[in-house]
């Protein structure tokens, strides 16, 4: 089963992606800061890191940069609200996809999807 890392600082919006996400079949762990999912990422194997790009203590993208580091397989998408942020994003983590709020969840499922190249039976 594909693991994800959830790391989003709003509650209602964490529970919602989580929820969506475990729907679709796939295993999450939410947590509600960067710096909660550092230890995570270092003792687990996820396949995917899910992040908000603005959260307190430490951002998205600073959060990618160590999951490069601590688990360079691992794969990084980001969520964010804000245009500039999402070209900050794109700059410093190419390689990441960026999902730009307001999304449907259905539209989360199917990069998720893209990102592993299944497709998962659950509808949302």
């Amino acid at each position: 089963m594909i693991r994800i890392l959830l790391a989003e600082d709003e509650d209602a919006m964490r529970t919602y992606l989580a929820r969506a996400l475990e729907n679709a079949g796939y295993e999450v762990v939410a947590v509600d800061r960067g710096t909660a999912a550092i230890p995570l990422l270092e003792m687990g194997d996820f396949d995917l890191l899910l992040s908000d790009i603005v959260m307190p203590e430490m951002d998205g993208i600073e959060l990618a940069q160590r999951c490069a580091d601590i688990s360079p397989k691992t794969k990084v998408m980001f969520i964010t609200g804000f245009a500039a942020v999402t070209l900050k994003a794109s700059r410093e983590a190419p390689q990441a996809k960026v999902l730009s709020k307001p999304f449907h969840l259905r539209d989360l499922v199917l990069e998720v999807e893209r990102i592993f190249g299944q497709q998962v039976q659950a509808t949302i």
